[in-house]
């Protein structure tokens, strides 16, 4: 029987898995197939990837913002011997949207299986291997002073706030996205209910440079939205009448969760994508009082850490 919590990510404690779980299946871009298996990990290690197609400790990459080495059309880690693991954004969102702080991601390639282009399947293997309370306090990163970064006509910024709270517009030239936008707040079960479903999308037109750009490889009608000039070429259609602006807002929610703690503060995108996102993380973590660690359990502000890198091992 699956233990299905989602109350664990409004915890004041920090979560792991109960036990590993493995899937198997093909990279969105790469197009590698690879198996990875998701285990428990100790309090304060925060999101970990480990490449077990490498020896040696140059196989480890912490899932961090500081990490980030590539945001064309998907979010890549590296460490500091150039191992890396590519598209891990829908993982972290499932992360987050669950309430996993603790994890060693063990996988035998470079790049996380598409699945079906959603967080949805990596819910439903968190909650098949069950979530454990962890005897220490969560910590969480509070946004103290507005942060925004810019880019031509689009932006991202963070702003204080009560709970986390995300916006986001988008604005296509296709009828078939046209213009979208959708604001919530991740309570209780909001990101399993509203957001995990909404897969990532694209247009034909661009797939022939995608691939000739080492992209969209493994792409295809099972792991993404296909959109033809104004029609929506996948059979089955869309899942939400609005399902490009949710995935935008899963992407951010996978993205933010690099900051290496759930995030006290409202997120408003407009038309942003994965390098905003981080580039947004590198503005609050330049601007010291921009930010605080709080413990959640008392809401007092903690110790802050030496490297806001490893803000998830400072607990």
């Amino acid at each position: 029987m699956m233990d299905r919590r989602p109350a664990a990510a409004n915890s004041c404690s920090q979560h792991s898995l109960k036990r590993s779980i493995t899937c198997k299946g093909i990279g969105l871009h790469s197009g590698s197939k690879t198996t990875m298996t998701l285990r428990p990990a100790d309090p304060g290690t925060g999101v970990v990837f480990r490449r077990t197609d490498i020896a040696g400790s140059g196989a480890i990459i912490p899932a961090l913002w500081g990490n980030v080495s590539d945001t064309r059309l998907n979010t890549c880690i590296a460490n500091g011997q150039g191992v890396y693991v590519r598209t891990i954004e829908h993982l972290m969102a499932a992360f987050a949207g669950t309430g996993i702080d603790n994890v060693l991601v063990e996988i035998n390639g470079p790049e996380v299986p598409a699945m079906d282009g959603s967080a949805a399947p990596f819910v439903f293997l968190i909650e098949c291997a069950g979530i454990a309370e962890q005897p220490a306090p969560r910590r969480l990163l509070r946004v103290l002073e507005p942060v925004t970064v810019t880019f031509e006509d689009r932006s991202a910024t963070l702003l204080p706030g009560d709970g986390f709270g995300l916006r986001f517009e988008i604005d296509f030239a296709s009828r078939a996205v046209a213009r979208q936008e959708m604001a919530l707040r991740l309570d209780d079960g909001v990101f399993q209910r509203e957001i995990a479903r909404a897969r990532t999308f694209g247009f034909d037109h661009e797939v022939a440079q995608l691939r000739a750009a080492g992209l969209a490889r493994g792409g295809s009608l099972d792991n993404a939205v296909v959109i033809s000039d104004d029609r929506v070429m996948n059979e089955d259609g869309l899942r939400y009448a609005d399902e490009f602006v949710r995935h935008k807002i899963l992407d951010a929610v996978g993205d933010l969760y690099l900051a290496g703690a759930p995030i006290i503060g409202e997120f408003i995108g407009v038309r942003s994508g994965h390098a905003l996102n981080n580039k947004l993380l590198h503005e609050l973590f330049a601007r010291p009082n921009a930010w605080e660690v709080v413990d959640a359990a008392s809401g007092i502000a903690a110790a802050r850490p030496r490297q806001p890198a490893r803000l998830a091992s400072s607990a």
